[in-house]
């Protein structure tokens, strides 16, 4: 595909939110795979799947269920039992106190990966400015100062 799979997929579900996009791709990185899913991809599919798996896949799509290969699925299971324990651990437990959104755990974690701006950017399809605002409402939220700080905070809640 001329140009990128994964901004046509943002594209087309940025532009046909009922549309259900499925990528069909050589690549098995977890970045990558990841990376579809937030653009919306409802299905992710590897070129040296079964042919005859293809249209039952595509039809489980079209009835609105997620098409991944096992060893994907594994994969992302594990990604987010991961990092379950530490986002319990920092949730505020008073009412009214900041909580992280989503994104933000999300870029928080990849700064404890000691990403740079760019590369959290490449890594969630975002601009360096996008990223720049997450991480400052990161430090506003947890009341820290800095990056390291924050990442200090998630990898040991009780500090």
């Amino acid at each position: 595909m001329p140009g990128s799979g994964l901004a046509a997929a943002w594209e087309i579900t940025a532009r046909l939110p009922s549309t259900r996009v499925v990528m069909l791709t050589i690549s098995r990185d977890d970045s990558h795979v990841f990376a579809a899913l937030r653009a919306g991809a409802a299905g992710y599919l590897l070129k040296d799947t079964e042919t005859e798996r293809l249209p039952q896949s595509l039809k489980d799509v079209m009835a609105g269920e997620a098409a991944l290969p096992v060893t994907l699925v594994t994969r992302l299971v594990e990604e987010f039992r991961d990092r379950a324990p530490r986002r319990r651990a920092l949730m505020p437990s008073r009412e009214g106190e900041p909580r992280l959104t989503s994104r933000e755990w999300e870029v928080l974690e990849l700064m404890r990966r000691k990403m740079t701006t760019a590369q959290i950017a490449r890594t969630l399809v975002v601009s360096p400015a996008t990223v720049r605002s997450h991480v400052a409402a990161i430090l506003r939220k947890l009341r820290v100062p800095d990056r390291d700080a924050a990442v200090r905070l998630l990898d040991n809640p009780e500090a």
